[in-house]
């Protein structure tokens, strides 16, 4: 069948009581230097929100943004969503804000036992995931125990500078090479090449948080991938030989481990956030460990109970104490996202 493609009524629909709205966003992308494309995080917050799905279905709905507006055409009360969030970017865009990021680990997760008295559970969507919410003071208490353990170890700098509702990203990442593959060359001696290949084995972990207009609860998308190699698996490929028959050549095929985390949590300002990944693959590429010394002999590959700390420490010009730089780079509130990213 030939397409068919017709100019319609050159009208957009309101069957639904849409509306057309535009946004003032210039008050906050003005402010941040960060990207290029500031208007973006607004975009991507409205869409976990709300979803994708309302705005590819009816009612016919239109979204877009450039530097200086956000333009909505929906019904009423999307659009009452919509100016929610954007009241959020737009009134809080005198200072970029300090967030604590620790991640840490230990390879025995019993720290849990003598743990839980400081601690209150928090629901978490993540098969085999915990969390957790702290005060302040019973968060550097946890912190100062676990750092008394042989098995304790901190993987990355504590603090760094995030304009509200963009997107921070932490890795610590060493490329592992390793044969590949034989790829026959035709005419040429040697008959082949050995293709190398690469991993990156580590830790990569971004943090979109987005304050409330009273700046007392911290709204944050959380994304961690953990990949580490736990061997190299060897495979004898034949080769044809210089002097006639073959040569064996051995290629290698990674075995990796990989962990990953993507959820949304809410929770109040003057509260520590505490994730709980449990017994992953370590972020680092340490070796297994036993008693907190690297060990050698150790036939697998390195394990950890790998524990997050966020904590909102405030406006950077209130936060920042002279001479130490970041990284540059009550009840909790129930949720509202319907269980969106």
């Amino acid at each position: 069948a030939e397409l068919r493609v017709t100019k319609g009524s050159g009208v957009l629909p309101n069957d639904s009581g849409q509306v057309w709205r535009e946004y003032d966003i210039q008050p906050y992308t003005s402010k941040v230097t960060s990207t290029e494309t500031p208007q973006q995080a607004i975009v991507d917050w409205i869409l976990r929100e709300t979803g994708t799905e309302v705005w590819f279905s009816p009612p016919l709905g239109l979204l877009s943004a450039t530097r200086d507006k956000l333009t909505v055409y929906h019904t009423p009360e999307m659009q009452q969503i919509v100016a929610g969030l954007v009241a959020r970017f737009v009134q809080n865009t005198t200072d970029t804000y300090v967030l604590s990021l620790r991640l840490v680990t230990v390879s025995n997760p019993g720290w849990r036992s003598l743990a839980y008295q400081l601690m209150r559970p928090v629901d978490v969507q993540s098969p085999g995931m915990d969390a957790w919410l702290l005060s302040k003071e019973n968060a550097a208490v946890l912190l100062a125990q676990l750092r008394q353990r042989t098995d304790f170890q901190e993987h990355n700098s504590p603090r760094v500078l995030i304009q509200n509702g963009q997107t921070q990203t932490i890795s610590r990442l060493r490329p592992r090479t390793y044969a590949r593959n034989v790829v026959p060359r035709e005419g040429a001696w040697p008959s082949f090449d050995l293709q190398m290949g690469q991993v990156q084995e580590g830790y990569t972990l971004e943090l979109s948080p987005l304050l409330s207009t009273d700046s007392r609860v911290v709204d944050a998308v959380i994304k961690c991938h953990i990949d580490q190699i736990e061997r190299l698996v060897p495979v004898a490929v034949d080769v044809p030989a210089a002097v006639g028959g073959t040569q064996r050549i051995q290629v290698q095929v990674p075995q990796v481990a990989s962990w990953r985390l993507h959820e949304r949590f809410r929770w109040p300002a003057e509260h520590v956030l505490l994730l709980g990944c449990g017994v992953v693959a370590a972020p680092g590429p340490e070796r297994p460990t036993t008693l907190g010394i690297p060990n050698p002999f150790a036939l697998g590959p390195a394990r950890a109970d790998a524990l997050l700390f966020i904590e909102c420490q405030g406006k950077a010009s209130q936060a920042l104490a002279p001479n130490v730089p970041p990284t540059a780079a009550g009840n909790a509130a129930v949720p509202q996202y319907r269980g969106r990213y």
